[in-house]
């Protein structure tokens, strides 16, 4: 009897220790997003959830930092040896992260599947010197949203097509006395005013770089795009305060119907179309970005981002498998009110385009003409330099031709 209790016993503490083992078991990723653009938090949290119930044995702590602290926040949780396992980077981070070892490249775990479904454009988000370093996330480019009452108001029947109409059109509505100031740009000193920038730069055909990797923005279309922002500026047809704003900013203008354009990101366009605290819901149009007559139709930044593991990640596995649940095209259609699918078939599911069909033919043209910002280890000190730049000019404390020229020799470039 004494023999058998000591068995039970020993049974007992055994399955305790086995317990306690599993339950231990448990792996915790620390995932880094944004708190600004694209998915909303909630959808974040919600996507996560709906991985961790399929998943149980994975628990997921998720941190939102704005855009701006989210290049910085990643780097330095590597250098305290640790910290992430999953990062949102943007598409202007692969070289630095690659050449600094930062993130994985997964190029061995994308599977045909992904090769054939993913838009090809979707896929320069992550690539550098021919590896991936992650999967595309979030396929945006910013647009040209308008308040139709306005523009009707205004005896204006079409959005412009050209930069050139887009500044008549906002001439007309100023002298009609409809809006003081009917454009609004993020043009705060920050990576939002290069997106901008990129957009008009792309549409007057200029270029960053040389084939050497030598700063060329300071002429030729580069120079023409900040000249058009420092005019545009200067006439009071854009905002004022659009020297100080960032995407945010620009919506809340926008949804207040102080503003009868706004440049932006796909997120804008159901917010301010649908959403509860909007006063122009139901009056706004979406096109694709315009062009510049003789030289393009429409204009367009890459602005996408992708979900990357980091080499620090203790559970890079169990990380893939999180990024794979996150970047799905059923998860992905299921949340594309703020952020459109990297599935090419999804954009033929009712799911994704009922109520958005306005928005999905101007994505037909933006994401088409995506203009890639600079794929620089020193991207960066270039942007810094660029965002300075375009400061003193709108401004006016420094000519364009003299803050570009001074933007490309501090670009470390």
């Amino acid at each position: 009897m004494m023999k058998t209790t000591r068995r039970l016993l020993l049974g007992a503490a055994l399955a305790t220790v086995a317990f306690a083992g599993h339950a231990h078991a448990e792996t915790t990723l620390n995932a880094l997003f944004m708190a600004q653009a694209a998915y909303s938090e909630d959808d974040v949290r919600n996507m996560t959830a709906e991985f961790t119930k399929a998943n149980p044995d994975i628990k997921v702590n998720i941190e939102f930092v704005p855009y701006d602290g989210l290049h910085d926040k990643t780097v330095l949780a590597q250098g305290s040896g640790g910290g992430y396992d999953v990062v949102l980077f943007d598409v202007i981070w692969p070289a630095e992260f690659a050449t600094n070892n930062v993130l994985v490249d997964i190029s061995d775990r994308i599977t045909e599947e992904m090769k054939n479904g993913v838009l090809p454009g979707a896929w320069t988000t992550v690539q550098y010197n021919g590896k991936s370093y992650g999967m595309p996330w979030i396929l945006d480019t910013k647009y040209l949203f308008y308040n139709k009452e306005i523009l009707e108001k205004a005896g204006i029947s079409n959005p412009p097509a050209t930069w050139a109409e887009l500044a008549e059109q906002a001439k007309t509505i100023k002298e009609k006395g409809l809006l003081e100031h009917p454009i609004v740009w993020s043009w705060a000193q920050a990576e939002a005013a290069i997106c901008d920038y990129t957009t008009l730069l792309s549409a007057y055909q200029g270029t960053f770089l040389d084939e050497a990797g030598k700063p060329t923005f300071q002429t030729g279309g580069g120079l023409e795009a900040l000249k058009y922002m420092v005019d545009l500026y200067a006439s009071g047809l854009a905002n004022p305060n659009s020297k100080e704003f960032l995407e945010e900013d620009v919506r809340g203008v926008f949804q207040n119907g102080e503003a009868a354009f706004a440049l932006n990101w796909t997120y804008m366009y159901n917010l301010a179309n649908a959403g509860d605290d909007s006063k122009v819901a139901g009056k706004v149009g979406v096109v694709a970005a315009p062009g510049v007559e003789g030289k393009s139709e429409v204009s367009a930044v890459n602005g996408s981002m992708g979900l990357g593991i980091t080499t620090t990640s203790q559970h890079p596995d169990e990380a893939w498998k999180y990024i794979v649940h996150m970047t799905s095209q059923g998860v992905q259609n299921q949340y594309a009110k703020l952020s459109l699918p990297i599935w090419a078939s999804s954009y033929s599911d009712p799911a994704v385009t009922a109520g958005q069909e306005e928005l999905i033919a101007a994505a037909e043209k933006g994401l088409a003409a995506m203009y890639p910002r600079p794929t620089t280890p020193k991207y960066q000190e270039m942007s810094a330099a660029l965002q300075q730049a375009i400061q003193e000019a709108l401004l006016g404390t420094s000519s364009p031709e003299d803050a570009l020229k001074a933007a490309a020799e501090n670009s470390g470039l």
